[in-house]
């Protein structure tokens, strides 16, 4: 690879027809720092976590009042079974009084399931158009942005801080966590990215933070003394901050210092729509929204990683996270995946030394980290190291052609082909980022079959043998050179490129 096809497609999101090639292919990556706008007319029409809230805790509102309204319709008194009057005799009338005692059937919720399951399925259509419609968008920035190293960064961070869209509750809020806590922070300090994700209604959902409550706290003593065992404190949201979000695993914590943190984070919780504390203490102007009750919280000093945090609230857990956000252990662990998704599947230690160093100096400042990793040596090694993921694949693919926008529905449909469906890795840890997970032959035949598809909308007259050279400069094969050649149309030479190891590899 030359460094100019480096630029546009190891760092960047892959090159479309009418791209000038960068001149100074470092510069151009720097310069990006600079020029991206977290904010963009693309974003303006997007569900926001607010709305997409608002609508759960309509259809969590309807749902109590249709069990309340089940138990409140009268007893249904239960009919004995009659016998068969004498013969000659007329049956008794409908109108009869029913016999003193007669048992009567409870009021049941049950009587109300039609309409809740009714109510459910209209929630669920509204949750997956607010997903379709985020979806949408992130292709389209994509697709269309003039810093796509930049791009590329939001798609790191967002696996990073990753949450799965499996709960109808998750389903519309996964990109909205994207696009409200990572692209706004993306070029900014890790410490505020951090302290974004954290607290919005996505992540406290999805690791179960809104119903974790302290078990000494006032709530807490109060279900206690109540029998209600089951609620009490959630460590996964603290577990995965030091595991995945900021230390890594195996750095020196332990199992009390995960408790103690969980202890710490008692009382964050989500407005309206947590389940939990938040359903109960919530703000009626902001559902969704970041809240702290103070009513859960366990009170009392904490000890994590060997330092003390005094009582003192909501400040606790965000003393704690603030030392976590800029811990050398972090450092290492952010250095170690921007490494292994830039440079190569091992990363190689020098450049994660590199990257480390250059957390640690600027105190947690990406755009620093970001321009030691364009000026490691590593990254522009010529051979090409990474597979591309589905979702890469298919950005590059799209942008090869020169789509400038999708329809609504075509991504998750397309990646959902894949093996990649967007924002639901079914893990905390997000998608693998390295080859084995996604070049083996069946993965790479359903790219064959989407290369077709691909090349069946490409605009007519596009000739793929100069679209190559476009595409990569100076990188291009003299195996792919006449693979092209020899193609029998124009949209199987276009298919052929879409699936040459130029295309597949960065």
């Amino acid at each position: 690879m030359s460094e100019v096809a480096i630029a546009l497609n190891r760092f960047g999101l892959g090159a479309r027809p009418d791209d000038i090639a960068p001149a100074d292919p470092h510069g151009w990556l720097e310069a990006q720092i600079a020029r991206y706008q977290p904010g963009s007319a693309r974003l303006a029409s997007v569900p926001t976590s607010v709305a997409v809230a608002a609508d759960i805790r309509d259809y969590r509102d309807e749902q109590r009042m249709l069990r309340q309204q089940a138990m409140a319709q009268p007893a249904t008194p239960a009919v004995p079974p009659m016998s068969a009057p004498p013969a000659g005799m007329a049956p008794p009338a409908m109108t009869m009084a029913m016999p003193t005692g007669a048992p009567a059937v409870p009021p049941s919720p049950a009587t109300a399931k039609p309409e809740m399951r009714e109510a459910r399925q209209a929630a669920s259509r509204l949750a997956k158009d607010d997903y379709t419609a985020l979806a949408a968008a992130r292709a389209d920035l994509a697709l269309g942005t003039d810093t796509p190293c930049a791009e590329r960064l939001v798609h790191f961070w967002s696996n990073h801080f990753a949450v799965s869209a499996d709960k109808l509750e998750l389903l519309g809020l996964a990109g909205t966590l994207e696009m409200e806590a990572i692209r706004p922070h993306v070029m900014g300090r890790f410490s505020d990215m951090l302290f974004a994700v954290e607290r919005h209604p996505a992540m406290l959902l999805y690791l179960d933070q809104s119903v974790s409550i302290g078990p000494d706290s006032p709530l807490g003593l109060k279900l206690a003394a109540r029998g209600k065992s089951k609620a009490g404190l959630n460590e996964n949201l603290a577990r995965e901050i030091m595991e995945l979000h900021t230390l890594g695993v195996r750095t020196g914590y332990t199992q009390a210092d995960v408790t103690e943190f969980a202890r710490a984070m008692t009382g964050w919780t989500v407005s309206g729509i947590g389940g939990g504390p938040g359903g109960r203490f919530s703000d009626p102007l902001t559902p969704g929204g970041f809240m702290f009750v103070d009513q859960v919280h366990q009170p009392g000093p904490r000890t994590i990683l060997r330092k003390t945090y005094p009582a003192g609230g909501r400040a606790q857990a965000e003393a704690v996270l603030s030392d976590l956000s800029v811990h050398p252990a972090t450092a290492r662990h952010i250095a170690t995946k921007l490494a292994r998704h830039f440079i190569a599947d091992a990363p190689p230690p020098a450049a994660v030394g590199r990257l480390e160093a250059a957390f640690l100096r600027s105190g947690g400042d990406l755009p620093t980290v970001y321009r030691a990793l364009i000026a490691s040596p590593e990254a522009w090694a010529p051979q090409p190291a990474k597979f591309k993921t589905p979702w890469e694949w298919s950005v590059s693919a799209w942008r090869a052609i020169g789509t400038r926008t999708i329809q609504p529905g075509a991504v998750q449909g397309m990646l959902d082909q894949l093996g990649q469906p967007l924002w639901k890795p079914g893990q905390p840890i997000g998608y693998d980022d390295t080859a084995p997970s996604w070049a083996g032959p069946d993965a790479i035949l359903r790219r064959v079959e989407a290369a077709q598809r691909f090349a069946a909308s490409a605009p007519a007259g596009t000739d793929a043998r100069a679209l190559a050279v476009q595409l990569f400069p100076g990188a291009l094969s003299p195996a792919t050179a006449q693979a092209l050649q020899r193609a029998e149309s124009p949209n199987q030479a276009i298919a052929l490129l879409l699936v040459s190891p130029e295309m597949m590899r960065r």
